[in-house]
């Protein structure tokens, strides 16, 4: 395969040679975690029963919308969830999590995060933006990752303050140069947290993380975990929105924030159920191809002698693959080449440019059927030390192979 890639797509041998080492380490990787999500999404559906007159949804209001009611009820069973709101007017996985704060710390009472400070949209939202959650009365404090680990000993510590009443976990790295938490390393430090404070929520960013694994963190005893519908679980062809999943008290809480308080029935689907269901259940198999192509973009820039995380053949968490460049040139060179391969938009040039709620510009490469969707092939750069690259989704291995050959084609010859 790689062969036939380099010909038709004008590779040259260095590349070609180290694209064939790459491959050699990917193409036997085994998925294991996503045979078993394949056929949990399966069981699922069975036990669902839905029927095709139940795709169209409803307008309006949203009463009795039985696509959204089934899409519910699916998530709840992967998530090990007693409640889950999925609306299309959640508009981002950002968006899911500031509800969930703002109901499980409203003014007066203190938000921890335990994985130090969170992604930078979502900073902004927390501490800096007009209206955000300290300027509305919600205290603030956090505590840094111990060489990737949870400081276990300093949470306890911060937990003594009777002003927490929930805790912050962001599984995946953002943009931050740290490993991204799977979910047994959350399981003994949500243990121990609901040891010392029963009363303290605890709320995971679940984004990019889902189906990854075989468990997910309300299996480890989270409160609430929250998401996008267009990241892992809309399978390229959910068209928008967000989900928050978790216990029934903490979710009727979740629910008096973002709608009205006993209004949580609400919400059409607005013909887009056939959408998100489909793409629940083709999430399994796009996740799986997005990992081999993660696996082997690993694979290719550590044969060419560029530090990566995860591995290949690593554990994964989320569906996120960092490759550190070193400078801007070489960032801008990924993106650049990168971009040649995208479906929508290939004849764009990536150009680094703010982004709100970000310090520094980002530079993005990306062509999506769905705006925005990081289940389709794409890359965030943040323009600052260590110059690390983000490649995220990808819903075909061999697209992944190709653009990530191009990619590395177009840094080699920004470094020549």
């Amino acid at each position: 395969m790689i062969a036939e890639a380099a010909r038709r797509f004008h590779i040259r041998e260095d590349v070609r040679t180290a694209a064939e080492d790459a491959w050699d380490r990917a193409r036997t990787l085994r998925y294991e975690a996503q045979t078993e999500n394949k056929m949990r999404v399966i069981d699922a559906f069975m036990q669902q029963g839905i029927i095709e007159s139940d795709l169209p949804g409803t307008t309006g209001y949203g009463y009795d919308d039985a696509a959204r009611e089934h899409y519910e009820a699916l998530l709840c069973n992967l998530f090990g969830a007693q409640s889950t709101i999925a609306r299309l007017n959640v508009v981002s996985g950002t968006h899911a999590i500031v509800t969930a704060i703002a109901a499980c710390a409203p003014s007066g009472r203190t938000l921890l995060s335990i994985t130090g400070r969170p992604y930078d949209t979502l900073y902004n939202a927390i501490a800096l933006a007009p209206y955000s959650r300290m300027q509305c009365g919600m205290g603030y404090a956090q505590i840094d990752l111990r060489d990737g680990l949870f400081d276990v000993e300093a949470t306890a510590n911060a937990l003594r303050d009777e002003r927490i009443s929930a805790v912050f976990v962001q599984r995946s790295r953002g943009y931050a140069v740290r490993p991204s938490l799977n979910v047994t390393a959350c399981e003994e430090t949500f243990a121990a947290i609901r040891a010392q404070r029963p009363d303290v929520a605890i709320l995971v960013d679940n984004c990019y993380g889902e189906l990854v694994e075989t468990r997910e963190p309300l299996h480890a005893g989270a409160d609430l975990i929250m998401g996008s519908l267009i990241k892992n679980i809309g399978g390229t062809i959910a068209p928008a929105g967000a989900y928050i999943a978790g216990t029934a008290d903490c979710m009727e809480r979740v629910a008096a924030k973002l709608l009205a308080p006993g209004l949580s029935a609400l919400g059409p689907t607005l013909g887009a159920g056939r959408q998100l269901l489909q793409g629940l259940f083709l999430a399994p198999m796009i996740i799986e191809e997005t990992l081999r192509g993660l696996d082997f973009a690993a694979a290719l820039f550590a044969a060419l002698g560029f530090e990566v995380d995860p591995q290949c053949g690593a554990p994964r968490a989320d569906t996120v693959q960092a490759i550190r460049l070193g400078n801007e040139r070489l960032l801008n060179a990924f993106a650049q080449g990168l971009q040649r391969a995208m479906p929508v938009n290939a004849r764009f040039r990536p150009l680094a440019g703010a982004v709100p709620g970000y310090a520094e510009p980002v530079l993005m490469s990306g062509g999506a059927f769905i705006s925005g969707a990081t289940s389709e092939l794409s890359c965030d750069a943040p323009l600052r030390l260590p110059f690390e690259v983000y490649l995220q989704g990808g819903a075909m291995a061999e697209h992944t192979i190709v653009a990530t050959m191009l990619a590395a084609q177009s840094v080699l010859a920004a470094r020549s």
